[in-house]
């Protein structure tokens, strides 16, 4: 048993092709693809985080569910996104989370997580692109669109 390690696999489900990828043009191509994958059972309960893939034509390369955490937060290991981001060889991002109150303004604590994350991407050439607020009827915050970013 000398010189034995774990594997590390990086792989992809679906099995649809790169040229069918969806790409996404704005703040709201993206809000409309996260709205239609998120869980509605759970949107209006609980909070959720989640990171689109985006590759440089800015094609989205997967949705990956980061945490999901109670009625008022969720907590966000950047080492844990930064993981998933740098195995699926993304070059850009789109941050997403739900306010299940309905409640579309960014808290401190929301700001101050995007530009944790931001910092951190700009190390390894990877464009955060926005933060999208969703709440439980399909409508979002767009950190982009209101000059956060």
């Amino acid at each position: 048993m000398k010189n034995k390690v774990n594997e590390i696999k990086v792989s992809y489900t679906g099995g649809i092709k790169s040229e069918f990828w969806q790409k996404i043009n704005s703040s709201k191509d993206a809000a409309e693809l996260l709205f239609e994958d998120w869980d509605k059972n759970t949107i209006a309960l609980q909070e959720s985080f989640k990171v689109v893939l985006l590759n440089n034509n800015n094609k989205v390369k997967g949705i990956y569910h980061i945490s999901m955490g109670g009625i008022t937060g969720t907590l966000v290991d950047i080492r844990i996104l930064f993981g998933v981001v740098l195995k699926s060889l993304s070059v850009a991002i789109i941050l997403c989370h739900n306010h299940p109150s309905g409640t579309l303004v960014a808290s401190d604590s929301d700001k101050r997580l995007t530009q944790k994350i931001k910092e951190a991407a700009e190390l390894f050439d990877i464009r955060v692109l926005d933060h999208l607020i969703m709440i439980p009827d399909g409508d979002f915050y767009s950190f982009a669109d209101n000059g956060l970013l």
